[in-house]
């Protein structure tokens, strides 16, 4: 039985607004759409069909406008393949409707996700193609060489640059028609697209974050505001200016599962766990319920991102049944659909967390790859997050030929991604890489070169972001040389580092306890009582069986007396 209920019904009521705006218009439909394979059919929405409010037609047939911004309002909370379907429900009604062409060329897009692969890329293209002799007004033709930018020589030049060419045609459209709202958030999404994950400065979040916030108070129920606003702001330093907008999108967009979802990226940077759970819970059931409705065999990737994130939140309340009950779940699932780049992260990170978050050595040293349908060798850091699970599960038992093992493969891995010139995730590796080395040194002994390999790896995850596909790393590096530097008696070390750690990924249950331990070793009670109490104003309402719930209920009443 799935962990969360089944809560919408399907409603189809969109296209009541074509059909009944066009039912005495015959229009010619475009026969080049026939020579590709675009998304058709009936929209899929759960719910009462409300995505946000959008007025975006241009200068489109008045009678397909309704239809042509609830199609905007889907893109804008990233129902890629809806949006499609109903961008070309508004080509069929109306085929000299540039802007319609252009809609389906976003809709393939994916501007934060991983890049389109060769067949969508293509496909994107003609469909530009077919909008270049319609007629349009120059603001059109603006929006479309935008796009167009992205697509234009896409056979021989790379995603990033391309991606920067849109950004720069849209900061011209931005600049041209200062009083178009849909400019600036398209703008501000480029902006993000475009930033540098080293970047700690922030720069383009910062500047797409006060474009949006400057546009909101007069589109408050604006799903592309609040959306975008909360990814510009997901990183430690700018979480908390989104927490508001976080508590806002949801209702603005109530029957998107990717609506449902993004708060929970704010609410994850605070150590909000309980509104992360729940936020989680409605995306899983409307992500389950779009699934259900869509004839597809298997689960859809949005559920099991939705799932990745609630398991990390009952990880960090200490509640290991629920967190289980999830873990089991998504171990079960064989087959998924959709963007198998979004999904195969959490099936290899939710096992990784299950056993490193409870310090399970045992599980963590014979980790399975997770049995699916698509091949990991196509992941490989993906895939590297088995591996570390392995190392440092081996290494911890004192098995250290296979943790050497484990680390030649992240070796091999961490080169194949250099070779594909995938910078950021070849840095996420080389962290991995040198946290196993420290430990695997550990466990043989030399603990100077174990504590100079955690601290690399420490400063090394300092200079990176976290992906937004994760809530985050399936260990934090300074979490994890806290531990280490208590495990050769540096407590006072060991609580820098924890402290350090709990500022960019605040509420961590291991990082509360950690810095607990730490405290009482350094000789700093005061300080040790501050975080077992946070620690168990965490855990309050888990019914948490953990052993260090128990060690600190222990400490603060010994306290007390």
């Amino acid at each position: 039985m799935r962990p969360i209920r089944h809560l919408l019904v399907i409603l189809l009521f969109p296209f009541f607004l074509i059909t009944m705006a066009c039912k005495e218009k015959v229009p010619k439909p475009n026969p080049a759409l026939a020579f590709i394979e675009l998304q058709r059919g009936e929209l899929l929405l759960c719910g009462s069909g409300q995505f946000g409010e959008v007025d975006f037609s241009l200068n489109c047939d008045y009678d397909v406008r309704d239809a042509f911004n609830l199609a905007v309002s889907l893109l804008h909370s990233f129902e890629y393949d809806e949006a499609e379907k109903a961008f070309v429900k508004v080509i069929d009604a109306d085929p000299d409707c540039a802007m319609a062409y252009w809609g389906v060329a976003m809709s393939i897009y994916h501007a934060l996700w991983s890049a389109p692969e060769s067949k969508d890329l293509e496909k994107g293209a003609f469909v530009l193609e077919m909008a270049e002799p319609l007629s349009k007004t120059a603001k059109e033709q603006d929006y479309l060489n935008a796009i167009g930018a992205y697509y234009k020589d896409w056979k021989t030049i790379d995603h990033k640059t391309r991606a920067f060419l849109m950004e720069q045609k849209m900061e011209e459209i931005y600049q041209k028609y200062p009083d178009d709202t849909e400019a600036a958030i398209f703008y501000a999404l480029a902006l993000k697209s475009t930033a540098d994950p080293g970047d700690k400065m922030h720069t383009n979040e910062r500047k797409a974050g006060k474009i949006l916030e400057a546009i909101f108070p007069d589109k408050p129920n604006h799903p592309g505001i609040a959306h975008y606003i909360i990814h510009n702001y997901d990183n430690p330093e700018l979480a908390p200016m989104a927490l508001t907008t976080a508590r806002r999108y949801a209702d603005i967009a109530p029957n998107s599962a990717h609506a449902q979802h993004m708060p929970s990226h704010i609410f994850t940077r605070l150590g909000l766990w309980e509104e992360s759970i729940q936020s989680n819970i409605r995306s899983a059931s409307a992500a389950q319920c779009y699934a259900e409705s869509s004839g597809n065999e298997g689960h859809w990737t949005s559920e099991i991102h939705a799932l990745d994130y609630l398991l990390y939140a009952y990880l960090q309340q200490g509640n290991t049944e629920m967190a289980k009950e999830q873990y089991n779940y998504v171990k079960g699932i064989k087959k998924v659909w959709g963007n198998n780049a979004t999904v195969s992260y959490p099936f290899a990170a939710i096992p990784a967390r299950m056993a490193l978050e409870n310090k399970d050595w045992d599980m963590a040293a014979t980790l399975e790859t997770p049995i699916t349908e698509f091949d990991w060798k196509k992941f490989p850091w993906e895939k590297s997050i088995l591996h570390f699970t392995r190392a440092l599960g081996s290494a911890n038992k004192g098995d250290l030929d296979t943790a050497q093992n484990e680390l030649a493969i992240l070796k091999t891995l961490q080169q194949e991604l250099v070779q594909l010139e995938d910078e950021y995730k070849a840095k996420q590796v080389m962290v991995q890489l040198k946290a196993s080395e420290a430990w695997i040194a550990l466990a043989m002994g030399n603990r100077e070169k174990a504590r100079n390999l955690m601290l690399a790896s420490a400063a090394l995850e300092d200079t990176t972001e976290k992906h937004p596909v994760t809530p985050g790393e399936v260990v934090p590096a300074n979490e994890l040389l806290g531990d280490l530097l208590l495990a050769i008696d540096k407590p006072k070390e060991a609580l820098d580092a924890y402290e350090k750690s709990l500022k960019r990924t605040p509420n961590r249950f291991n990082g509360l306890y950690g810095a607990a331990n730490a405290s009482i070793q350094s000789g700093d009670l005061e300080k040790a009582k501050v975080y077992f109490e946070k620690l168990l104003e965490m855990t309050a309402n888990s019914n948490s069986d953990r052993p260090e719930v128990t060690e600190a209920k222990m400490f603060i009443s010994k306290s007390i007396s």
